[in-house]
């Protein structure tokens, strides 16, 4: 088979490559309306973009074949489509200087078959921050479902989401991979509720704003839970609690009301104490009720000594995890079997997507079309020595008209055969 004459781009940013509290900056506001703007961009016919906690995917069509991406600063990098996808990601949401300079280095891009495993792989609920999660299937299905309704998407990444899901929902039910799925989060939270009787009425606390706070925080909104949330910055902490919950504190607040907490999670990635005894000795001193604290921090972030203050329980992470070895390893078990199905599929996949055609960009063709006219009709003007605003205007009025009537036979052809 022939390649295809399109070119199928997703550039992303996800938790694995920066800090989950500084996804906020790159998220839109409005994703129909930024799908429109990278559909403005010349050459992209189709946009759909997945938005959750974790992540901000952007899926492109082109007609373009494959492009190389020189440094965007040189000439030749500037007007390369990829280069103003950037442009137009970085116009429409609020990233810093910092951001800004790094924003080749930040983002993850790929295309053609990489893009079709990369898809099947997080709709199989392999590169979830908690493996097997079923959500961002519905993510993915919202994103499709609406770029579909406001036409931001086409034939083709209609068919590539379509196929794509219903994949990935075969191989879910084949391997189970969904079910029963527990993430240290969610564990920590159990042991919460069986240990310390966290019911919602209890002043809880987080401290840490990375991935493993990240499954204590959806867990415990999962279960309705309100929560405090703190980092040893507090930018990180308000960042964190607008994509994930949680009302922010100052670290420097926390210690000096650590009494005031029923239960709290460190889920930290210092590589020093956070707390220890000296630190809440004195605030913990008159502490009547008990106070359990889950130090799930890797390495541990709060001293042992702790322990010693009245009222206090600890518990560390591998005091956790070994509550649910048997559960990993099953988990373990059946990503090898999810990887396997994949690898059959991709194939598929690929030779499916072989048989499409882009959509003709009609915006592309018309304005390439009226710029041939204008300069037709200013060569007639000037041969027939034409002055009158009024005639000119009607002369205008009549080639655009030609020229639109033209130009609307060959989409609507496209549309029926579609449909047909």
């Amino acid at each position: 088979m022939s390649e295809n004459n399109f070119n199928i781009v997703n550039i992303r940013v996800t938790f694995r490559n920066i800090p989950i509290h500084k996804l906020e900056r790159f998220s839109f506001k409005d994703v129909a309306a930024a799908s429109e703007s990278f559909k403005k961009i010349p050459g992209i016919s189709e946009c759909v973009i997945v938005q959750t906690a974790s992540r901000v995917e952007i899926f492109t069509v082109s007609n373009a074949k494959k492009e190389e991406a020189p440094d965007a600063r040189r000439d030749e990098g500037k007007n390369l489509t990829i280069n103003k996808i950037k442009e137009t990601w970085a116009s429409l949401t609020e990233l810093d200087e910092y951001d800004r300079g790094h924003f080749d280095q930040i983002l993850e891009v790929y295309d053609g078959k990489d893009v079709y495993l990369h898809l099947l792989r997080l709709a199989s609920g392999l590169e979830s921050i908690v493996v097997g999660n079923e959500s961002v299937m519905d993510d993915i299905k919202a994103a499709i479902a609406n770029a579909k309704s406001s036409k931001a998407s086409g034939r083709i990444l209609n068919q590539l989401f379509d196929s794509i899901i219903r994949i990935a929902t075969r191989i879910r039910n084949a391997t189970e991979i969904s079910k029963g799925v527990t993430s240290i989060g969610d564990i920590a939270v159990k042991i919460a509720q069986e240990n310390a009787g966290l019911d919602g009425k209890q002043h809880v606390l987080l401290i840490g704003t990375g991935e493993t706070a990240a499954m204590v925080a959806k867990s415990l909104n999962k279960k309705g839970y309100a929560f405090d949330i703190s980092s040893m910055i507090i930018e990180r902490a308000n960042g964190f609690s607008k994509i994930l919950g949680g009302k922010p504190v100052k670290f420097e607040d926390v210690l000096k009301g650590f009494d005031k907490f029923d239960i709290i999670f460190v889920a930290t990635t210092a590589d020093y104490f956070v707390i220890n005894h000296d630190k809440i000795r004195i605030v913990m001193e008159n502490k009547k009720k008990g106070t359990m604290i889950l130090d799930i921090s890797d390495p541990r972030t709060v001293d042992e000594t702790v322990s010693t203050l009245p009222g206090i329980k600890l518990m560390f992470r591998d005091q956790i995890t070994e509550m649910d070895e048997r559960n990993l390893k099953a988990r373990d078990d059946k990503i090898i079997a999810v990887e396997k199905l994949i690898s059959k599929e991709i194939p598929i996949i690929e030779a499916t997507m072989r048989r499409l055609d882009p959509e003709p960009l009609v915006k592309d063709i018309f304005a390439s079309v009226d710029s041939l006219r204008k300069k037709e009709l200013e060569k007639a003007l000037q041969m027939l020595g034409e002055t009158d605003e009024k005639k000119i205007k009607i002369i205008d009025d009549l080639t655009k008209a030609v020229v639109e009537n033209i130009i609307s036979i060959p989409a609507g052809s496209s549309k029926k055969a579609e449909k047909a």
